[in-house]
């Protein structure tokens, strides 16, 4: 077994598509609608699907927020220079909630930036903690 997508509903997809595509850099993989349905899945991520777990980001037409609840945490991804990304993704006009440092009670260094919906995202810095080293994918660094 392996883990294939992780799905998030979106209010717009194409300002979703922005910010995980042309902020966090990820590709756009396939798109399709479903009439039938009236909803539109976009699979985007770091590499193929037959490799990498990916975000399948979810379109109901119509809906244009939801409640995000009190159970979900957030995406994790590792990067290779945090305070560099960050300094990107604001540039490009993407929100860091938590300025990269230090997580509470360790030493491994972090930061948060939140999606158009509300969705959080931690970046991880790649060898920070050997703990993270051996969870985050070399391959999903936003570099």
């Amino acid at each position: 077994m392996r883990l294939l997508h992780t799905m998030l509903r979106v209010g717009d997809l194409d300002r979703s598509l922005k910010f995980y595509c042309d902020v966090l850099g990820m590709q756009l993989l396939r798109k399709k609608d479903y009439p039938g349905g009236e909803f539109t899945l976009a699979f985007v991520g770091y590499g193929d699907e037959a490799d990498h777990s990916v975000l399948e980001l979810t379109y109901n037409w119509g809906v244009e927020s939801y409640e995000l609840g009190t159970a979900y945490g957030h995406i994790a991804l590792g990067v290779d220079d945090i305070y560099g990304t960050c300094d990107r993704i604001k540039a490009q006009g993407g929100e860091v909630v938590r300025e990269p440092g230090p997580m509470k009670h360790g030493s491994t260094v972090i930061a948060f930036v939140q999606d158009p919906d509300g969705y959080k995202v931690e970046l991880i810095q790649l060898g920070s903690s050997e703990g993270h080293r051996r969870a985050a994918e070399p391959e999903m660094a936003v570099s």
